[in-house]
């Protein structure tokens, strides 16, 4: 890809995670499940000779590794070279600006984490990659290569992501927050997220959580940043786009497996939280083919 092409097409993921040079699967407004992380894009550029972004400063994460010298991210004026020597993950809400007209090869990920750094955490963070890390980005690379995104086998690309983010996310250099999870609420989430296309009310969850309804909810917030409501909503629409893209069930067997009365209601509430809606979903990140 030519210097001037990637200007034309290589949009940065200042807000959004999808650069139009990547291969894309959830959207922001998908929250993390248990894992903790959710792949919004993975992207391979064996010759990224126009990586001029200012100012980026967005609400998701990014990991980046480059096979080769010449690149960097710029952190209040302090250069960041970007070689194979290190991983750098650059959490949500920092603003840097990326350098590089050299060309390279180059490797990232954009993500959202449900997990947040101690303060005074640095960033961005520069991690040795391990074997196991490199044999990941070695498989990525080679899994994208040069061909066309039409030609692309997405799912290995989408689980070999998350198997590297799950071992970097694990990484001892990163320092997370901690807050233990009362026992009750910790009940009332599993609940959740085993039955979330069956009916799942307020008196029942505080019920399993041995709470009054209104002490549930505040303590389930407390837990989640989120209310209960909103947390099973939240699950509900992470499932349906798991299933629009990784099956080909139609939109109303989806709304039914998920809890949804109906496609009309399922469709206005997917839209509100990832910001498209399911059939345009799947036609973007489809890999399997839906039914006829």
């Amino acid at each position: 890809m030519s210097d001037s092409t990637l200007q034309q097409r290589n949009r940065g993921a200042y807000d959004q995670p999808f650069s139009g040079v990547g291969v894309e699967f959830l959207p922001l407004g998908v929250p993390p499940d248990h894992s903790g992380a959710v792949l919004h894009e993975t992207g391979y550029l064996a010759r990224n000779d126009w990586w001029q972004f200012p100012d980026v400063l967005s609400p998701f994460w990014r990991l980046y590794y480059n096979f080769d010298p010449g690149h960097s991210v710029v952190f209040g004026g302090h250069a960041i070279p970007l070689t194979p020597r290190h991983i750098v993950l650059i959490p949500a809400g920092h603003l840097f600006h990326c350098r590089g007209r050299t060309p390279a090869r180059t490797l990232w990920l954009a993500f959202s984490s449900a997990f947040r750094l101690e303060p005074g955490q640095p960033a961005p963070i520069q991690l040795r990659p391990t074997p196991t890390e490199l044999a990941l980005l070695r498989d990525l690379a080679r899994l994208i290569g040069t061909r066309r995104r039409a030609t692309l086998a997405t799912r290995p690309i989408y689980h070999r992501s998350l198997a590297l983010l799950q071992l970097v996310l694990a990484r001892p250099e990163l320092r997370w927050q901690t807050q233990a999870v009362p026992e009750g609420i910790r009940r009332a989430t599993q609940h959740i997220h085993a039955a979330l296309g069956a009916p799942l009310t307020l008196p029942e969850l505080a019920c399993l959580a041995g709470l009054s309804v209104s002490a549930f909810t505040r303590h389930f917030r407390r837990c989640h940043g989120v209310a209960p409501t909103r947390y099973i909503m939240q699950g509900r629409v992470r499932e349906a786009a798991r299933l629009l893209a990784q099956t080909g069930a139609t939109i109303e067997e989806i709304a039914e497996r998920t809890g949804f009365p109906n496609r009309a209601y399922f469709s206005r509430v997917f839209a509100q939280l990832t910001g498209e809606p399911p059939a345009h979903f799947r036609r973007i990140h489809a890999t399997e083919p839906p039914a006829g």
